[in-house]
């Protein structure tokens, strides 16, 4: 059974309280070593100190992945199971992780049913079963577990397996959120704005934003980025302290906080012009399907900016672009201005693109 893929779609502008700002130390804007392209592009160096950005969560639900990536949260599902239980889930033998578990769940053992739950929703070791998983979880969650809180409330919101029920939903995801489980904190940021999207939802919102983007969630540290950058309900915009809180979620990958960090970056918006590492993280987005991010990336090519000046690489970048249906005039007269055989030369190299 998968959660539904966001629970609310746009990230809302809310107001953000001057005493949840916090002041960060200075961080190089560089990406991450696995975003440095070829030795023939010319491009930024990598940063020693950056971090390898893990997955982005991509989503507010943030389904696992079908295999436990290393460094999994072993407080995930609640109090600590048997390391027995635990390391056979951790390695991947889930069925085997399943028979341990389940007398266990029977028993009334809340962490060991909230793993069933999850080995049922996902699948693993055994046949998918939605209706079991919803049935361990809604036990999950009665016996205090925080992330089964969660996935439950997702499920009563969705009202797909089981009877849809709001105010039971926000109740669930409060807890949890309170609970300190950071996609909690993010959804009920979303649910406040949609339940009250005047000043009062939006201050309140704000507090659980900051929470799960300190917790590390790239959405809540894309969406505070936002908040800084827009200000609203009389707080002024922090352009460099929105500038911080993109770094942050670009560096998990979250394709959106790079484009448009990158793109501050060219423009010296809310810190210093960097054009070098403005490309570095155009490229990185695009090489990662971002279509508006390939757009950009080719006028960046073609204008020599962070980059060497380079029309034929340029072109290819903006006819993968093409292929994914945006249209760009500028770019448009730029192919224009091609000859046959740069045509064909672009078009050669676009498709041997990442």
């Amino acid at each position: 059974m998968r959660v539904p893929a966001r629970l609310l779609a746009a990230v809302a502008l809310v107001c953000a309280s001057p005493a949840l700002a916090v002041e960060t130390p200075a961080q190089d804007l560089r990406p991450a070593l696995e975003a440095v392209p070829p030795a023939e592009v010319s491009a930024p160096a990598a940063a020693p100190d950056a971090p390898a950005a893990p997955p982005s969560p991509g989503t507010a639900a943030e389904p696992p992945s079908a295999t436990p990536p290393s460094g999994f949260n072993t407080d995930r599902f609640g109090e600590r199971l048997p390391d027995n239980v635990f390391g056979a889930f951790q390695r991947g033998e889930y069925l085997t992780a399943f028979r341990l578990a389940l007398p266990r769940a029977q028993a009334g053992d809340p962490a060991a049913m909230t793993l069933v739950a999850e080995i049922y929703a996902r699948g693993l070791g055994v046949r998918k079963d939605e209706k079991e998983a919803v049935a361990w979880y809604a036990k999950a969650a009665a016996a205090g577990v925080p992330e089964a809180k969660f996935q439950y409330a997702l499920i009563l919101l969705d009202g797909k397996h089981e009877k849809r029920d709001d105010k039971r939903a926000r109740e669930l995801m409060q807890a949890a959120a309170d609970a300190g489980n950071r996609l909690a904190q993010f959804n009920l940021a979303q649910m406040l704005i949609d339940r009250e999207p005047g000043p009062s939802g939006q201050i309140r919102a704000m507090e659980y934003y900051v929470k799960a983007a300190d917790a590390g969630l790239a959405d809540a540290q894309y969406a505070v980025g936002q908040i800084y950058a827009n200000g609203a309900a009389g707080i002024n915009a922090d352009l460099p302290e929105a500038r911080k809180w993109m770094l942050l979620a670009a560096r998990q990958n979250f394709d959106t906080a790079q484009v448009d960090l990158a793109t501050w970056l060219v423009e010296g918006k809310g810190g210093p012009r960097d054009m070098r590492a403005g490309f570095g993280w155009m490229l990185r987005a695009a090489r990662g399907g971002n279509v508006a991010a390939q757009n950009r990336l080719a006028k960046l090519y073609v204008e020599g900016l962070g980059v060497d000046p380079d029309t034929i690489e340029g072109a290819a970048w903006y006819i993968r672009a093409r292929r994914a249906g945006l249209v760009d005039y500028y770019m448009e007269d730029v192919m224009n201005g091609l000859t046959d055989a740069e045509t064909k030369q672009a078009i050669e190299r676009a498709n041997r693109l990442n």
